[in-house]
């Protein structure tokens, strides 16, 4: 009875001491007893805060910096983010690297590109997924453009041509490309809203509906 009362009279004391330390006012934040869950270690890279003393008031860990310091002294003007090796071209998972050809340059793209991704069904698939989220409202759900009942856009344009009449049903896959990336006359340019993979397998739908 009395082993259990020692401790009984130990603990009060630690409990009312954990208990006080949680607690933070204006300026002080309290015991923390994992700062590194709560302090990044690592540099952010899209953050930079060159002042050394920003955020001191709540600093707890042992280094001479403020809390929101966030600039790596080691790198060119205490960039976090490096610089990319000279001439390097960056390329996307696939390995492609950024299409360059000018807006101008349709025909050019018309004779000499060609798709990477195989007329798969996966990959049709995939590009009919593409194409209903960004094609559909001008060019219907069938590629019927202008005819076509659900491009609910197409009909108040006018003049969309179907995919599978006339010269547009011979259009190459190169062509249908650089004209999603770059837009033709009243259709605008997608290169920003649609990733280049993703462009090359609505083409492959595109000629699916060009046979219809």
């Amino acid at each position: 009875m009395l082993k259990f009362n020692n401790y009984k009279i130990i603990s009060i004391p630690v409990l009312a001491f954990v208990l006080t330390s949680c607690g933070a006012g204006k300026d002080d934040p309290g015991t923390e007893f994992a700062p590194n869950m709560y302090h990044a270690v690592p540099y952010e890279p899209l953050i930079q805060i060159t002042d050394k003393s920003e955020g001191d008031w709540v600093v707890s860990d042992e280094d001479e910096y403020g809390e929101y310091y966030s600039s790596n002294p080691n790198n060119p003007f205490e960039m976090n983010m490096r610089l990319p090796a000279e001439n390097s071209v960056p390329r996307s998972r696939n390995g492609m690297i950024p299409y360059r050809l000018h807006k101008d340059s349709v025909d050019l793209a018309a004779r000499t590109l060609e798709n990477p991704f195989p007329a798969e069904d996966a990959v049709i698939a995939e590009g009919k997924v593409l194409y209903t989220k960004y094609c559909t409202h001008c060019h219907g759900e069938n590629g019927g453009g202008s005819m076509d009942e659900t491009a609910l856009v197409g009909q108040a344009l006018k003049g969309v041509p179907a995919y599978n009449s006339g010269a547009t049903s011979q259009l190459s896959g190169g062509h249908i490309f650089h004209v999603i990336t770059h837009g033709i006359r009243r259709m605008g340019p997608h290169g920003s809203q649609v990733q280049q993979e993703d462009r090359w397998k609505i083409v492959r739908y595109v000629e699916t509906l060009q046979k219809q």
